[in-house]
């Protein structure tokens, strides 16, 4: 395996220059991710340890596409899924605070030209994000409408807004207040992004939050170019290919990519209470689980109650388009974050969790 392709900063290094980075070569990759790619037979793996300053540790290794000698390189772009979430949820944070969005805002508010049931009358963007509001995929996010909105030509917002009006002019499937997580929560989010805004969600969250935190190389859908490709049943997907990721309507729940070291900016915004990015109290209703319940699904973000490795709470998520796998686990106390991921789901999965492990344990146990 090409040892160029591992990287170790020292705690504190912050986020050093590529040339910078492909000089310091650290043996402890090779230890740590090597042996994972032969035991899963994942393509690719990699991942990074995020502080308050920067990187502890980034690492990368395998192959762009199965089969293939293209290696990848820390400087790649991975496909982070459901990951994307969080980043929604604190787009709509930033707009909070701006007076251009409203935590507490109810369905009549968020979309008050359109037709719902009564029904939803007592639903809030925040129960929608919690994933609490009564909002299923079922009957939404299903196999006719994953197919037509890959070829849909209307513009994103008119199609998001559409989604809406479908999902909002039905009853609720569920009770509110019980807890079904749902990617049509975050297309609302997203389409309530767009009404107070008056940008496409991707328009805005480039300007309200990949703009503020140095975030330039991120993109939607499948990454394009010199970048690794996402697999499916083993097989490389030609980022090009209809198909190679889930429609683009559905943007706000899922289709961000980026490199580790943008991901990383994103993540530190967690351990800084906001950095520059979120006033503190942002950060707080961001990551507060739902009614205060141990263990509960939070504002993009899943928490676990007090780890003893992290100092206090963890917020944790994981995503996939079943050909990427990506996972995210973040300790403010401790000011340390651990992002694992892959270019192949089924392989991928196995293989970012058993990463993500071994970083805890080198890093936050040691």
């Amino acid at each position: 395996m090409d040892r160029r392709a591992f990287v170790a900063a020292a705690l504190g290094a912050g986020f050093l220059p590529a040339a910078a980075r492909a000089q310091e070569a650290d043996a402890a990759a090779d230890e740590l991710i090597a042996p994972i790619l032969a035991e899963t037979g994942a393509p690719a793996l990699a991942g990074a340890v995020v502080t308050r300053d920067g990187f502890a540790w980034l690492g990368a290794g395998g192959v762009r596409r199965a089969g293939g000698t293209d290696k990848v390189t820390v400087e790649d772009q991975w496909h982070l899924g459901s990951n994307t979430k969080a980043m929604t949820a604190a787009l709509y944070a930033r707009l909070a605070e701006q007076g251009r969005a409203k935590w507490g805002a109810g369905v009549a508010e968020l979309f008050p030209k359109l037709k719902t049931d009564p029904a939803w009358s007592g639903a809030t963007i925040q129960q929608f994000m919690a994933h609490r509001a009564g909002l299923s995929d079922k009957g939404l996010i299903d196999t006719a409408w994953l197919i037509a909105a890959q070829t849909d030509p209307r513009p994103l917002p008119d199609q998001r807004r559409a989604f809406v009006a479908k999902a909002l002019g039905a009853k609720p499937g569920l009770a509110s207040g019980t807890y079904e997580y749902a990617n049509a929560d975050y297309v609302l989010a997203g389409a309530a992004i767009e009404r107070v805004s008056g940008l496409d969600w991707e328009s805005a969250i480039r300007t309200e939050l990949f703009s503020p935190l140095g975030i330039e190389g991120a993109g939607f859908g499948a990454p394009d170019g010199d970048q690794p490709w996402g697999h499916l049943n083993g097989v490389a997907v030609d980022p090009m290919q209809l198909g190679a990721d889930n429609p683009a309507a559905m943007g706000p729940a899922g289709t961000v990519h980026m490199s580790l070291e943008d991901y990383a900016r994103f993540l530190r915004v967690f351990l800084t209470d906001g950095g520059e990015l979120l006033q503190p109290s942002s950060v707080a209703t961001l990551t507060t689980p739902w009614g205060g319940q141990p263990n509960a699904y939070a504002l993009g973000w899943g928490t676990l109650e007090r780890r003893q490795w992290a100092n206090g709470p963890v917020l944790t998520h994981s995503g996939s388009n079943n050909r990427w796998m990506a996972v995210a686990m973040v300790a403010p106390a401790r000011g340390l974050a651990f992002v694992t991921v892959s270019n192949d789901r089924a392989k991928g999965e196995k293989a970012t969790q058993a990463l993500l492990l071994k970083l805890i344990d080198r890093f936050a146990r040691a």
